[in-house]
């Protein structure tokens, strides 16, 4: 699954630390989730797309495979 976090976290000037702080993960969650490698739980994506103040579906694109 493809994602826009790392363009709307760059927008509104956020660190991944930052992000990660706000959402009440690590770091290194934040860099799994931008680089793909990791699909976040539906709670994560939720509390992602509040963050940015989005829908789900504009953070996340979902691909079938």
């Amino acid at each position: 699954m493809k994602n826009h976090i790392k363009e709307l976290r760059e927008g509104r000037n956020l660190t991944q630390e930052d992000l990660a702080k706000s959402l009440g993960t690590s770091r290194q969650t934040i860099i799994s989730l931008e680089k793909g490698k990791y699909n976040p739980s539906i709670m994560l994506a939720y509390k992602l797309s509040k963050v940015f103040n989005k829908k789900i579906e504009e953070v996340f694109i979902f691909e079938e495979e």
